[in-house]
């Protein structure tokens, strides 16, 4: 594990991790990328709902935000240390520094950026999502895209646009890049 004094090398295990705002693609990309990679497909979402039998709105019911965010954070936590998986994280999984450094030492870290027009198109009527059940999904969008943004350029170790290009070319384009950086990436673990 990473030391906080100083500053070591990611550990070689060939993850994937995928970071970014709530209907950037992360589960979509995720899926094929992992099918793509010969890699496993893990969505920390799906994991923490298998955990507790219940879903996640349901958990932002009983326990609100914070109690979703220690599940996730445990989830994470535990997932990151497997080899060779593709993770898709949930959108806030950057709010907390030890995923962020969790993520950052034990894989490459890919952030799918998405406009916010974009984003809003993409969740604008889903109802499994519990920060956007408000009456400006559009205006809620842009404040969590505001706070999230720049831990996930933190965190990231490469930005992918996703703009209107289909998954499948980023897919590729994806592998592409994240073949020629693995093999070699010396990039130091520091938070």
């Amino acid at each position: 594990m990473c030391d906080s004094n100083t500053a070591h090398p990611k550990r070689p295990s060939g993850n994937v991790f995928l970071v970014g705002m709530m209907g950037a693609g992360k589960t979509t990309v995720g899926k094929l990328l992992a099918q793509q990679m010969g890699r496993v497909f893990i969505d920390s979402d799906e994991e923490i709902q298998r955990r507790t039998g219940v879903t996640i709105p349901h958990i932002f019911d009983v326990e609100g935000e914070a109690g979703f965010r220690q599940r996730e954070a445990a989830a994470i936590q535990d997932l990151v240390q497997g080899d060779n998986i593709v993770l898709a994280t949930g959108g806030g999984a950057v709010l907390s520094e030890s995923n962020r450094e969790a993520l950052r030492c034990n894989g490459t870290v890919v952030y799918l950026k998405s406009s916010i027009h974009d984003l809003w198109q993409r969740t604008r009527h889903d109802r499994n999502r519990p920060l956007l059940q408000t009456a400006d999904q559009r205006a809620k969008l842009r404040e969590l895209f505001e706070q999230r943004d720049p831990l996930y350029m933190q965190v990231a170790d490469l930005v992918v646009h996703t703009g209107k290009q289909s998954a499948h070319c980023l897919v590729l384009k994806l592998q592409q890049e994240l073949e020629t950086r693995m093999p070699t990436e010396t990039k130091l673990c520091k938070p």
